[in-house]
């Protein structure tokens, strides 16, 4: 044995050992939920089956039913990805997480349920009507939460420029309870509806008999990251952008302004989230002051998926998550027997995002980090 291998063999720990076997663990319950469900699918009271359904057979999934699933999946997941390409920019540029990148969609949301009622008391909530006044309340959606992430950044976080990553973090935190409260003040604790949507929208169209409310999303998301991808890549703004989140000194040195470049970045990935605030009232048609809380975190599990900095990372990332949401529950764990997984949504996006950092630490698709984060 060389002293190569003795020093290899060495660095090997207990949590080296368990998280290989975490790691295993998952990949195996993986694939047994996959071949239950085809065996499922296939025979619904084959003897894995009744072993697991208490001796009854199990329920078929219809194509009707897993298409369903996955325009459900997509739909939402678009909506994580709009929020997440927020917390990718800002990490891109400044180095740390903006825990309170969710009350910026939260605040999209209540401005869209504010907008969407006046608009239906004045009778332009319907009909012929119904497109402009929705692109209407997108644009005061957008340019509210965009307001809100620039405001955001000049009072909470500029000030603790090159201050330790630790005091912005717990900032962005405080400044996120700040704005539920400060919602709570304003409207109360309590849901707020949406008016209701057209019933042309909530008709099944194209030959895939897709809900419009759904397609509405996927098309908006898919269109803002076309957008998005258009303006970081070609624009000079852009290029600003980019060449910040790599090096911020070497790029003042070059003329370009900082502080102007995050502003953009915070008020760029705001308008994201205003985007995808007014799409989640149009969908869900409820909104509370926590809305912005859970959808933020699993945003940003999103990013971490898809790798952080990576803006096509970040929109994959949330459609993966969206997806696995709504697909593993009834594909993965109902044929393993478990109980109520309609409950565990939420564990399943976590559960995902453990297993991405056992695979693949940096993510789907790779982190792209500046020159000082890399060191």
């Amino acid at each position: 044995m060389t002293t190569a291998t003795r020093v290899k063999g060495a660095g090997r720990t207990n949590v080296d050992r368990f998280l290989t076997l975490l790691r295993v663990f998952l990949i195996g319950l993986i694939v047994i939920g996959l071949l239950a469900f085809i065996w499922q699918q296939i025979d619904p009271g084959n003897p894995f089956a009744r072993w697991t359904h208490d001796g009854e057979a199990a329920n078929r999934l219809t194509a009707d039913q897993f298409q369903g699933l996955v325009v459900t999946g997509l739909s939402q997941g678009a909506m994580y990805g709009l929020i997440a390409l927020g917390y990718s920019m800002v990490y891109g540029v400044l180095g740390f997480i903006n825990f309170a990148h969710g009350e910026v969609f939260m605040v999209a949301a209540f401005t869209g349920f504010i907008m969407a009622n006046k608009l239906d008391d004045a009778g332009y909530w319907e009909g012929g009507s119904f497109i402009p006044a929705v692109l209407f309340t997108v644009l005061i959606c957008t340019l509210v939460a965009t307001l809100t992430a620039v405001v955001m950044e000049r009072v909470a976080y500029r000030p603790l420029r090159g201050s330790p990553r630790l005091i912005p973090l717990i900032t962005s935190i405080g400044v996120s309870f700040f704005i539920q409260n400060a919602v709570i003040l304003l409207f109360g604790p309590g849901a707020k509806s949406y008016p209701s949507n057209p019933d042309w929208l909530g008709e099944k169209r194209t030959f895939l008999q897709l809900e419009g409310t759904k397609i509405l999303v996927i098309v908006v998301a898919a269109i803002s990251m076309a957008g998005l991808w258009y303006f970081v890549e070609r624009t000079k703004t852009g290029k600003a952008m980019r060449a910040v989140a790599e090096d911020k000194e070497i790029a003042s040195l070059m003329g370009i302004n900082v502080d102007r470049t995050i502003v953009t970045t915070f008020a760029v990935g705001g308008a994201m989230a205003g985007i995808a605030g007014i799409l989640w009232g149009l969908l869900f048609r409820s909104v509370i002051a926590t809305t912005g809380f859970l959808p933020g975190i699993k945003a940003f599990t999103a990013a971490v998926v898809g790798g952080v900095g990576n803006l096509g990372g970040a929109m994959a990332g949330g459609v993966s998550l969206g997806s696995a949401e709504a697909l593993a529950p009834l594909v993965l764990l109902e044929p393993l027997g478990v109980d109520g997984v309609s409950q565990l949504r939420d564990a399943v996006a976590f559960t995902l995002l453990i297993l991405v950092l056992l695979v693949k630490p940096t993510g789907l698709f790779g982190e792209r980090l500046s020159s000082e984060d890399r060191a």
